[in-house]
């Protein structure tokens, strides 16, 4: 049910592309109840000069150019304490692998009703 995206400064190896897939599929699975075998991830590098901005001490919180950008699509309806915890989560699964300082991890949510997803088909598979 999820859709992540995710952006970051081009020059990181496949490996460490997927496992910022993999750890935001697992906190979604293990916090929100993402379904087994329903992982869809888009990362998208960028060149360092091309234009993705960031304050560095917004908030009070140091970002370095290691910043990633992490923007979920899911089904409306969790809680504000659920939310919470899953960008815990991912911001503590990313700092085991591949290595992603917490501060430097931008995580938003996007809510959508069921009837805006199709998975092929032309077909609307979570309404009747």
């Amino acid at each position: 049910m999820p859709l992540a995206r995710i952006d970051l400064v081009k020059g990181k190896s496949s490996e460490y592309r997927r496992a910022l897939a993999d750890g935001v599929y697992r906190a979604l699975v293990e916090v929100v109840g993402a379904p087994e075998n329903d992982q869809f991830a888009v990362v998208s590098e960028h060149e360092s000069n091309d234009p993705t901005f960031y304050d560095p001490t917004y908030l009070g919180i140091d970002r370095t150019d290691e910043v990633v950008f992490i923007q979920i699509t899911l089904n409306e309806g969790r809680t504000v304490e659920k939310k919470k915890a899953l960008y815990a989560r991912i911001c503590e699964l990313l700092a085991q692998k591949p290595g992603v300082r917490p501060e430097d991890v931008m995580i938003n949510l996007i809510e959508v009703s069921k009837s805006n997803w199709s998975y092929g088909k032309g077909k609307a598979q979570y309404v009747s």
